[in-house]
């Protein structure tokens, strides 16, 4: 499982552009974003607001939980 944790909007939507094209399934509940990708596995992405409470900004929990090995190359 891969792990990101963030509050940069930017880096939020560069994953979700990145997967866009990919997708076989997408789904949506009150606090889960659940994403279906082709040949990788699932990608689940909670979004909380911050404390203290600032509308412009938010948390964003990313999981990748693959359906077989992942293998990065630098």
């Amino acid at each position: 499982m891969i792990e990101i944790e963030t509050n940069v909007l930017s880096q939020y939507d560069l994953i979700h552009n990145s997967i866009s094209q990919y997708l076989n399934k997408e789904s949506t509940t009150a606090d889960v974003q659940t994403y279906v990708v082709k040949e990788l596995g699932t990608i689940y992405i909670t979004v909380t607001d911050t404390s203290p409470y600032n509308p412009l900004k938010r948390e964003y929990d990313i999981h990748v939980v693959p359906d077989k090995r992942i293998t990065a190359y630098n």
